[in-house]
């Protein structure tokens, strides 16, 4: 079966590139030229993964994201012309999965849109999941079986690239983790890109378990290395 793929970006002499690019290595490409009308796509089409320009008319990238992850668990791969940090962070705390800045080549691309597309996005099965037992970090209950995370019995509500980040650290209590290490459990060996992505991930699920990073009690930040489970 195809994968669908959506490039919304208002360089319409890009969009026609990656969409080439796409469709020969057998996606179904749509395409959009604003923040709006790739919003309406994104409804419509349903796809598996979105490249989403920054800097887009109507709504920007940011905006883009923020609202589509309130429908959608599509991976999105954020298309920045700026060199700055901060643009590139902003963009992954509302939920975009990877970024490149431009220009990029088409190659890299499409290596890094396959590597999302091997990672479940979906709940696994539950012949996958039956006898996962629940892990616990004081207070938080992991449950892998189910996909539920609570906080003294509250539900937290985790993308699943947060999820697995955490059950990674959980897992592996008193164990530092490198910034690779959690690219390799959670991304996979083959992925490719800014290990700083973790932090921006990391910090997300921080803010949604109520941790605070200078007083950690369920994720500890060791500098120079990684993090690990448990208090500072």
């Amino acid at each position: 079966m195809e994968s669908r793929a959506l490039v919304i970006d208002d360089e319409r002499s890009l969009t026609k590139v990656v969409r080439e690019y796409l469709e020969r290595d057998g996606f179904t490409v749509r395409e959009a030229w604003d923040g709006p009308s790739g919003l309406a796509a994104v409804r419509e089409f349903d796809p598996e993964v979105v490249v989403l320009d920054l800097g887009l008319p109507g709504l920007d990238g940011i905006e883009v994201c923020r609202q589509l992850r309130r429908f959608s668990d599509c991976y999105v791969i954020m298309l920045t012309a700026r060199s700055d940090e901060v643009d590139k962070l902003i963009g992954l705390s509302v939920g975009a999965d990877d970024y490149l800045t431009k220009p990029f080549s088409m190659r890299e691309l499409t290596a890094r849109i396959k590597v999302l597309l091997r990672r479940p996005r979906h709940l696994p099965a539950e012949d996958q999941t039956a006898g996962s037992a629940p892990v616990r970090i004081g207070p938080i209950e992991i449950d892998p079986g189910a996909w539920t995370v609570t906080v003294e019995g509250a539900a937290v509500d985790l993308t699943p690239t947060e999820f697995q980040i955490l059950t990674a650290l959980a897992t592996r209590p008193n164990l530092v983790l490198s910034r690779r290490q959690l690219v390799e459990l959670v991304w996979g060996s083959d992925w490719v890109g800014d290990e700083r992505l973790v932090d921006v991930h990391v910090g997300r699920l921080r803010r949604k378990l109520g941790d605070d990073a200078n007083d950690p009690r369920y994720i500890c930040t060791v500098r120079g290395i990684g993090y690990r489970a448990g208090p500072g």
